[in-house]
């Protein structure tokens, strides 16, 4: 019975972890001396725990009983980027930038190679490429996408850099795993003490929701170090075949004669595909389906009036009456 007891308090304390640990350990240890148990050793002093170095240049804050010492924190920020460029070659510039990002440390996340059409109908190729460089190195590899523009006054759609500062978020994740862990590592302890099965099981269960828990904020605090580390860049690139500018007998109108003679060849355009559509899809489609209709109506007028004319000729004739003298 005091087992259970026990077992429930811990759990309870689990719960009261995230305010403050080191007040959760020493309920537990006052719980346990009061039933006969055990209690539980507390951690070392502050000075014994080294600083934990992450990835990003983030020095954690070091937790250690009832001393809470603050270190040095950096801002940890995700940097991604995006830009619309327009090329004379869209393959050659999807492998060059590829190169680019494996040359700097990054790779590839995803390229897509398409083909599109010009309002003319003419096909061009297009493509969409998503890479990730190093974040100290993004300004860098922007610069050399940039770089395979012929004019980057109009090759360059579109560019646009944003951050996210997650600082907040991965020091809270931190401190929600410490707790976490000392939590697991007094319910271990008690289970290694523990004799009956019921309460073996009860620890195990908790201990397997615990250890869940932990995986999965440790998966969110491994995402923020590697987003951080590594900034992504996604580029859309255009063929220049498909923006080259309206050209008449040499003249390259430009402002609002540009657009309203492109208008006008848009117009002349959709009229032209209109009328090839009827006469070589709809009419004959209407063909079809309109000449067995018409053919039906025919018969069946022709035996109306063939039935008409029977009904005619079988009703009897009267005789002419003849004049009263």
């Amino acid at each position: 019975m005091k087992k259970k007891t026990l077992i429930a308090l811990v759990i309870l304390a689990m719960t009261l972890a995230a305010c403050s640990p080191a007040a959760s350990t020493r309920s537990l240890n006052a719980v346990a001396e009061e039933k006969g148990y055990e209690s539980m050793p507390m951690e070392a002093p502050a000075a014994a725990a080294p600083a934990m170095e992450m990835d990003s240049g983030f020095t954690a804050n070091s937790y250690s009983g009832d001393t809470v010492q603050a270190q040095a924190v950096e801002r940890i920020v995700i940097k991604n980027a995006s830009l619309s460029i327009v090329v004379v070659d869209p393959a050659v510039a999807m492998d060059t930038i590829g190169k680019m990002a494996e040359s700097m440390g990054g790779f590839i996340v995803s390229s897509n190679l398409y083909k599109s059409y010009t309002s003319q109908g003419v096909e061009v190729p297009a493509g969409d490429i998503t890479i990730r460089v190093p974040a100290d190195g993004l300004t860098s590899a922007l610069d050399r996408v940039k770089g395979l523009v012929e004019d980057p006054k109009t090759d360059i759609r579109n560019e646009n850099v944003s951050g996210q500062d997650v600082t907040q978020e991965y020091t809270d994740l931190q401190s929600r795993l410490r707790n976490l862990e000392e939590a697991e590592a007094q319910l271990r302890e008690i289970m290694a003490s523990a004799t009956k099965t019921d309460d073996v099981l009860q620890i195990f269960n908790e201990l397997t929701r615990v250890r869940q828990d932990i995986e999965v904020l440790q998966g969110q605090i491994n995402y923020y170090n590697e987003a951080s580390r590594l900034s992504s860049i996604s580029v859309s690139i255009i063929s220049k075949a498909s923006v080259e500018p309206l050209t008449v007998a040499g003249w390259q109108p430009v402002g609002v004669a540009r657009d309203a003679l492109q208008a006008l060849v848009d117009a002349f355009q959709f009229i032209v595909n209109a009328l090839i559509w009827i006469v070589l899809f709809i009419l004959p489609v209407l063909l079809l389906i309109l000449l067995p209709i018409y053919l039906v109506f025919l018969a069946i007028r022709a035996l109306v009036r063939r039935r008409k004319a029977r009904k005619v000729a079988a009703a009897p004739q009267e005789e002419p009456k003849q004049p009263v003298e």
